[in-house]
């Protein structure tokens, strides 16, 4: 169903069964597939393939060459039924990449609101993308991964499967993650650790300089403790009597995870 105010470029491909909303432009050569549903005022401005049982939120949109919802890159998957959602105001830049979930992994790949999916990007299947998220020119995130609201994902940087990137962390460029960040950490290096807090992205939500000197020392003591890191989480939770961010940290050093954290440069 394609809406009587929507643009369609005559050289675009709209297949049977496809859902077009409100306002949306579809230009040049851009193939829409016949379970693809485009809520109102999504722009493909041209060579656009959306594939698969994908649904994208209003007034995304997606520049040149860009492929989503196509097949996951994994061995194992058979064709089978699976979905990606899109939320809205997206930016997809040109060549990024977003594949369908996989039924081993829960049959979704999920992102949410206001993210900028710079050149070249990918986000592989049964990732889960928050909010208001920025990957850099050629991100790289595997499969399985969780992006938490507000991260920053530097140019050239890779995330390893399962892995978790906390709430508005920053990894920098050329990073390769193979382990969970916590919430406003900051990394460094081809195989990083953590550089310590991410001072920009906390400051840009308001904390005050109270503030990041307890968030500072929280993340110090948390990572120097002797009984290991999830063991004093627990102790320091229990506690009580932290900062809004602090707790905020704890419960992600706490959360089930198959990764381990990545951890302060051991000092010489």
């Amino acid at each position: 169903m394609i809406d009587q105010n929507a643009k369609i470029h005559a050289s675009a491909v709209i297949e049977d069964g496809a859902v077009i909303g409100a306002n949306c432009e579809i230009g040049p050569f851009c193939h829409i597939g016949s379970q693809a549903r485009l809520g109102s005022g999504v722009i493909c401005y041209s060579h656009v393939a959306i594939m698969g049982d994908t649904e994208i939120g209003d007034e995304t949109r997606i520049w040149p060459h860009a492929s989503i919802g196509s097949h996951p890159q994994d061995l194992k998957y058979a064709g089978e039924d699976t979905k990606l959602v899109i939320g809205k105001r997206n930016m997809i830049r040109e060549s990024t990449s977003i594949s369908l979930g996989t039924v081993q992994g829960g049959g979704i790949t999920q992102i949410g609101d206001g993210n900028l999916f710079m050149i070249g990007a990918h986000i592989g299947h049964d990732c889960i993308v928050g909010n208001n998220i920025v990957f850099a020119n050629n991100a790289a995130i595997s499969g399985h991964a969780v992006i938490e609201d507000g991260a920053i994902i530097g140019g050239q940087a890779g995330v390893i499967q399962f892995a978790r990137i906390g709430r508005g962390a920053m990894i920098g460029a050329g990073s390769m993650v193979a382990a969970d960040v916590l919430p406003y950490g900051l990394t460094m290096a081809e195989r990083p650790h953590l550089a310590g807090i991410n001072y920009v992205g906390l400051k840009r939500r308001g904390v005050d300089k109270d503030g990041l000197r307890a968030i500072k020392a929280a993340v110090d003591e948390v990572f120097a403790s002797s009984e290991g890191v999830r063991a004093h989480a627990e102790q320091m939770k229990t506690a009580g009597g932290h900062h809004e961010y602090v707790n905020e940290i704890l419960d992600f050093l706490l959360a089930d995870s198959s990764k381990s954290f990545l951890t302060p440069k051991a000092e010489k």
